[in-house]
Order: C-alpha cells, then structure tokens, then sequence
C-alpha cells in the first residue's frame, strides 16, 4: 500500500477525527491491513478563511511547506482535512512533490453518482467566497446553492465560537442553516467544513440529508492507498 501523509492542525479535533474515519472506514482485520500514515499537526498554519476575506496571513506557503516535509518522510500520497485550504489547491498541487488529494472534486464525483442535481453548501465564509466548492459542483453539472449573508453568520459562530472553541454547538443554528438550504432547492447538504462533520458526528440528525465531505476524503484516501474500504453505511445508503 502506498504510504499516506495527512497535513493537520487545521483544526486539530477535524485530523483526529479524520485519522478515526480512516480507521474505521479500512475493510482491515488486521493492523497490518491499515495503510502506513504520516500525520504533521501545524495548528500554528494561519487561517484560512482569515486571509481569504483580508484579514491574516497567506497559509499557502505553511501548508505546502509541511507538504515537501511529509514527502521528505516517505508519504506518496497528500491528504488535507481542511476544506478552505482547498482553495489554493492548485498552488498547494504545484508545491508538493507527491500528489495531493482534491477534496473538492471527489466529494463532487460522489454527489454525481448519487444522482444528485442541486446541492446546497455548508462551509466556511472563505470557501463560499473562493467559490471552490461551488465550482466543483458546477464543473460536473450539479448547482450550487449557498446560504444568504445572514444564514451564513450562524454557520460561521458554528465553525468558529463552536467547534473552534471546544464548546457545545447551536444545534439550532445548524438546522436553521440546513433547513433554509432545503428549503431553497437542495436534494441533499455538503457539510464542506470539517468542524462540521464533528458536529454531524455528534448529531442525531438523519444522515440522509448530508454528505460529508470529510468521509469522502477519507474513503477516496484509502482507495488510492491501495487499501481495502468498508463503505461507511451512510455514503451506501446515498447513492442513487
């Protein structure tokens, strides 16, 4: 199996819950079976969104320089459980030797098999200004839809007052902003952030209505590995 290098710390619960997915998603019955990872915690890396909206220092350079460090250790392959960092994927794909997962695309590769026609987007307020995710969904035919400025706020006070700042999350919030997506055409809604898949893994919120942009990179990770993938039950039930 090919050995796989994970650029964290963005946040830090997100890789943890990242590496606990790739454990649980490998169709291993032994330790053997599971792929070798390589795993840099760089919660020091800016944020994202900060500088995506003028207010912090580019992360780009960060990540991509613990990119060439995991490649120096011996990973073949790059996964990055942070969705905002997607957006300078292309740079990030320039500035690493190995290639690095596309998060954004097989989450759309998962949407179109499913079927799907019109998704709505949960994420944060960088990755719905960069407009990566959107793009993705458009490039394979499926429409975008994202909240209004005001349901974004809520998602925001989620991602960062919340999940960021280890304390409960609005439950509230987090239905208010997937019911108006609902509402406004979506068969189904991307939780593109993955502060928001830690709350969906604490949910009891139907499944059925989400996809989880972290499960698909975690699957996508163990199928390039060469690994065997137990399907998350989830992802099954979804397609079309």
């Amino acid at each position: 199996m090919k050995r796989l290098g994970v650029i964290g710390g963005m946040g830090p619960a997100s890789t943890a819950y990242f590496y606990e997915l790739l454990t649980r998603f490998a169709g291993a019955d032994t330790d053997q079976g599971h792929p070798e990872t390589l795993i840099i915690s760089r919660p020091s890396i800016p944020d994202r969104t900060a500088f995506l909206t003028g207010r912090g220092a580019d992360p780009a350079p960060h990540i991509i320089k613990a990119g060439r460090e995991l490649a120096g250790m011996g990973a073949e392959l790059i996964a990055i459980p942070c969705v905002t960092a997607h957006c300078f994927y292309d740079r990030l794909a320039a500035g690493i030797s190995v290639p690095v997962i596309d998060m954004v695309r097989q989450t759309a590769l998962r949407l179109k098999d499913m079927g799907v026609k019109t998704a709505g987007i949960m994420a944060t307020e960088g990755t719905i200004r960069c407009g990566v995710f959107s793009g993705g969904l458009n490039a394979l035919g499926i429409r975008a839809v994202t909240p209004p400025p005001g349901v974004q706020e809520r998602v925001t006070s989620l991602i960062y007052n919340c999940v960021k700042a280890g304390r409960p999350p609005d439950m509230d919030a987090f239905e208010a902003a997937a019911g108006w997506l609902a509402a406004n055409g979506s068969e189904t809604v991307v939780l593109a952030c993955t502060e928001l898949s830690l709350i969906m893994r604490a949910s009891a919120a139907p499944r059925g209505r989400f996809v989880d942009a972290l499960e698909c990179l975690a699957v996508c990770s163990l199928k390039l590995c060469g690994a065997a993938v137990t399907e998350p039950e989830a992802l099954r039930n979804q397609k079309g």
